[in-house]
C-alpha cells in the first residue's frame, strides 16, 4: 500500500513539474513573440521621419542613385530619426536594388514601412514647373533644367535639334511660339524628350478652335500672332497698353508698312541693355531687322507670355500708326495717327534723354 501512494506521489510531483516548465515556456515563447513583434513595429511601423515645422519635405532621387546615395541625401537633411531601423527595415525589402529616382514628398510621422515603399514603387510627388516669358529658347532651358532633373544642356540640344522640332512643324526660328508661360505638373524624372511633348501638347491645346477663329480674323497663324505678341511685349512693360501697341502694329501690317520695331533691332543685335536704337544700329544686317524688311519677322523676338498673345487677339481699335515713348518716362505711349505728330513726341523724348545723358 505505501508503495503505490510513494509511486502516486512521484507522478504527481513528475506532472506537476511538467506543467510548471510548459507555463515557463509557454511564457518565454510569448515574450519572444512579444518582444519580436514590438521589435517588428519599432522597425516598420513606428514613426521614423522628422521634418522641419512638421511641414512635408521634398527630396529629390536622381538616376542611378545606390542606397548609400540614397541614405546620404536623407540623412544629410536629418530626416530620419533612427537611422539603423530604416537600414534594416530597407535591407530586409530589398530596397538597395529597388530604388526609384524621383521627387519624393516626406511627411513628419512617416514609418519606413510606408517610405521605404514610397521609394521601391517610385510613387514620386509632381512638381510645379514654372516659367514665364523669356528671351529665347536657351533661356527657357535654363529655367526648366533648374526645376527638371535632365539639365539645361540635354534641353538645349534638343531644342536645337532641327529634325525633331520639325516633327512638330516648328523651326529654329518658330520654335519660341511653342512654349506657352504657364505653371504645369511634371515627374521630376521627365526627360528633355517628355517635357518638349508634353509643350507641343500644351501648344495645341492653348490654340483652341476660338483663338484659332480671332486669329484668321486678324489675318494671322498662330506663330504670327506669338511673334507680334513678343514684340508689345518687349516694347512696354505697361500691359494695360499693349491692346493699343498691337493695334499699331496690326496697322502697319494692313497696309503693307515696316513694322520699325525698336525690339526687334535689339533683338538682331543680342544687346539688351540698349535703352536707345540709334540710326547706325537700324541698318542691322538681319531678317529680324523690321526697319529694314516689310512684314513680320521669322519668328518671335521671346517666348511671349498668355497676356501678351491675347492682347494681339483682342487688340484695340484704332486708327494709330506711331507711337513712341512719353517724355515724362512713365514707361507709357504717346499714339498718333499722323507722321506730324508722331516726330513732334519723339522729339519730346530725344530731348529728355538727352537732358538725362541717355545716349544708348
Amino acid at each position: 500500500m505505501a508503495y503505490y501512494l510513494s509511486n502516486y506521489s512521484n507522478q504527481k510531483r513528475k506532472k506537476k513539474k511538467s506543467n510548471k516548465i510548459f507555463i515557463w515556456f509557454f511564457v518565454i515563447v510569448i515574450i519572444t513573440i512579444l518582444g519580436l513583434g514590438y521589435s517588428y513595429y519599432e522597425i516598420a511601423y513606428k514613426p521614423n521621419v522628422w521634418t522641419f515645422n512638421k511641414k512635408p519635405e521634398g527630396v529629390n532621387i536622381p538616376q542611378g542613385t545606390n542606397f548609400k546615395g540614397l541614405k546620404e541625401i536623407l540623412f544629410s537633411k536629418g530626416l530620419i530619426i533612427h537611422r539603423k531601423n530604416f537600414e534594416i527595415w530597407a535591407k530586409f525589402k530589398k530596397l538597395p536594388e529597388l530604388i526609384k529616382p524621383g521627387h519624393y514628398v516626406l511627411n513628419n510621422g512617416m514609418n519606413n514601412y510606408d517610405l521605404v515603399k514610397m521609394f521601391r514603387t517610385g510613387n514620386q510627388t509632381p512638381v510645379k514647373v514654372i516659367f514665364n516669358s523669356l528671351n529665347n529658347v536657351k533661356s527657357l532651358a535654363g529655367v526648366i533644367g533648374r526645376q527638371l532633373e535632365p539639365d539645361s544642356s540635354a534641353i538645349m540640344r534638343l531644342l536645337s535639334d532641327s529634325a525633331y522640332i520639325a516633327k512638330m512643324g516648328f523651326n529654329k526660328y518658330t520654335l519660341p511660339a511653342m512654349f506657352i508661360p504657364n505653371t504645369y505638373q511634371f515627374y521630376w524624372t521627365t526627360t528633355p524628350e517628355g517635357f518638349v511633348k508634353r509643350m507641343n501638347i500644351e501648344y495645341n491645346k492653348f490654340w483652341n478652335p476660338a483663338r484659332k477663329k480671332l486669329a484668321d480674323s486678324l489675318g494671322l497663324n498662330p506663330v504670327e500672332v506669338a511673334t507680334v505678341a513678343s514684340i508689345i511685349e518687349k516694347e512696354s512693360n505697361k500691359i494695360d497698353e499693349w491692346p493699343v501697341i498691337a493695334s499699331v502694329y496690326l496697322n502697319r501690317l494692313k497696309r503693307g508698312w515696316r513694322l520699325q520695331a525698336d525690339p526687334t533691332v535689339i533683338f538682331a543685335l543680342g544687346d539688351y541693355h540698349i535703352h536707345r536704337v540709334l540710326n547706325a544700329q537700324k541698318k542691322v544686317k538681319s531678317p529680324y531687322n523690321t526697319y529694314l524688311h516689310r512684314g513680320l519677322p521669322p519668328g518671335p523676338i521671346c517666348i511671349p507670355s498668355i497676356t501678351a498673345i491675347d492682347a494681339v487677339l483682342h487688340a484695340a481699335k484704332t486708327h494709330y500708326l506711331y507711337f513712341c515713348a512719353k517724355a515724362d518716362f512713365s514707361g507709357y505711349h504717346a499714339f498718333s495717327k499722323t507722321n506730324a505728330q508722331h516726330v513732334l513726341n519723339a522729339l519730346k523724348y530725344q530731348k529728355a534723354l538727352n537732358d538725362r545723358n541717355i545716349y544708348r
